[in-house]
């Protein structure tokens, strides 16, 4: 996990961190989260992940955040989309009223079109609210999806 993990960070164009997660850094971080999922083929090698866990606390916990990774080699698979979906599953399951993501790349296009695809609504746009790892600044979408019926 934390090398699949690692490699999105270390792409530097999708995940706010700067740095990767150490072997015993990774079994604490991923331990912490409301639910970590992985995808697996049938040999049991991971093809990607995912983290769930609140977005904020008290009056706003209610609202989760969730963030995805599929190995390098398995892009294009749409081990994404399982994932997403099962994320979406896992957060109602959990008592999550809404899925928010903070920071969607506008770059990273493939996402942000399953994310519509599955239902998320695009709040809009934070001009140069991501600092890519080349030093460029690059517009984010806020989205959510509500996991309720009202």
């Amino acid at each position: 996990m934390a090398e699949i993990w690692n490699q999105v960070v270390e792409d530097g164009v999708a995940f706010p961190q700067e740095k990767g997660l150490t072997e015993s850094d990774a079994a604490d971080f991923f331990a912490a989260q409301t639910v970590s999922a992985v995808a697996e083929d049938e040999q049991g090698n991971v093809k990607g992940l995912y983290i769930l866990h609140p977005n904020n606390i008290g009056r706003v916990g209610h609202i989760a955040n969730a963030s995805y990774a599929v190995d390098r080699q398995c892009r294009g698979e749409h081990i994404g989309e399982l994932l997403v979906r099962d994320c979406l599953a896992q957060a109602q399951a959990n008592g999550y009223r809404i899925l928010q993501f903070n920071a969607v790349v506008a770059s990273n296009i493939h996402a942000f079109h399953l994310y519509q695809r599955l239902g998320f609504v695009d709040l809009g746009i934070i001009p140069g609210g991501f600092l890519n790892k080349d030093g460029i600044y690059e517009d984010i979408h806020v989205m959510y999806h509500n996991l309720v019926e009202d």
